[in-house]
């Protein structure tokens, strides 16, 4: 069975069922369905849980021996998969659908994967997991669908906010999920019984977390790198979550290679500069402000080397999401400093 995350909710309350698998890119939403169904199976008795990180290394009798080792007496469990790009190899496909042929009602089995690929969605294992259980896939919110998005967490938390109180926190947020939800929860704290007015939202907006972060991203562009550490450790010390980092800097980085490409190809700056404002979603006025940042960081770093930072990024990514064992503390520590120029060990 296929289902949108909005249609997770009446789901479990219909039946809780013995495989879900969680699949996508967009770490807010993955998390809350996944919380969701945890919720659900602890409330029906699946307190035990057992979590894998599955990479080339992972013995999946492990897996197995697990879910047939339950006594009269033991209690039901969980059985969380984290495994990236949903590939579970050889060994993989053949313990999954061995655990298939005859799943215990005592075990719920929970599959979290970045997006599944169509012509895995049409493996012949993975076919056989969503006739058995449930599929959930996450898609991004689309720049056009965030202002319905804000506007039903809202309604959701028993708040009515104006037309233009929506549009500014979309406008704010550009398409962070997990920004807008720590974003609604200050609001509804300094709302006025259950109104959002635009008059809060720009309250709260022009002194937050944002800022700083992308005050972090300023601060290692402009190559100084020891206020580039004080501000990550100040973020952390506040609380702000490493995905909402993560996001700033990998939209510099992002940025940065792309100008970088472009005036390899002999384009000016001041055309470039037009071209990824277009690309990325910034105004191009706001973005030529910029300028002597961006190219500050583009004379430090080369276009294979910010590529290099990318896929340092997705690490990170993983890490968040729970697919890879990684402290992302100290690996946005490493990337913040490597963008600031500094030499890593």
């Amino acid at each position: 069975m296929k289902l949108k995350p909005e249609q997770l909710g009446a789901q479990l309350q219909r039946q809780l069922s013995s495989v879900y698998i969680v699949s996508g890119d967009e770490p807010l939403q993955i998390s809350e369905c996944c919380d969701a169904i945890r919720l659900e199976a602890r409330q029906q008795g699946f307190t035990e849980r057992h979590t894998y990180h599955i990479d080339n290394s992972f013995d999946w009798s492990e897996l197995l021996e697990t879910a047939n080792s339950l006594s009269l007496f033991a209690e039901k469990q969980i059985l969380e998969l984290r495994m990236p790009n949903g590939k579970p190899g050889d060994k993989g496909r053949k313990a999954l659908q061995e655990y298939l042929q005859n799943p215990s009602p005592d075990n719920l089995l929970l599959i979290i994967t970045d997006r599944i690929d169509a012509a895995t969605q049409k493996a012949k294992w993975f076919q056989q997991l969503e006739k058995t259980g449930v599929f959930i896939q996450v898609w991004p919110v689309e720049h056009r669908q965030l202002p319905g998005w804000v506007a039903h967490r809202f309604k959701m938390a028993g708040y009515e906010a104006s037309k233009d109180a929506v549009t500014l926190l979309a406008e704010r947020i550009e398409g962070n999920l997990l920004a807008a939800a720590q974003e609604i929860e200050k609001l509804k704290l300094l709302a006025n019984g259950n109104i959002i007015d635009v008059d809060t939202v720009r309250e709260v907006v022009s002194d937050n977390a944002r800022f700083d972060v992308f005050q972090l991203a300023d601060t290692a562009l402009q190559g100084d790198v020891r206020n580039t550490v004080r501000i990550l450790g100040g973020l952390r010390s506040e609380g702000i979550e490493p995905p909402i980092v993560l996001w700033a800097l990998a939209r510099e980085i992002r940025l940065l290679c792309h100008l970088s490409r472009l005036k390899s190809r002999g384009i000016s700056t001041e055309l470039a500069i037009d071209q990824a404002a277009r690309t990325h979603g910034f105004s191009p006025f706001m973005l030529k402000k910029r300028r002597g940042l961006l190219e500050k960081g583009m004379s430090r770093q080369s276009e294979r080397e910010l590529r290099q930072m990318l896929e340092h990024a997705g690490i990170i990514d993983q890490g968040i999401k729970g697919l890879t064992p990684v402290n992302e503390w100290d690996e946005l520590l490493t990337l913040s400093m490597t963008l600031a120029g500094a030499p890593v060990i």
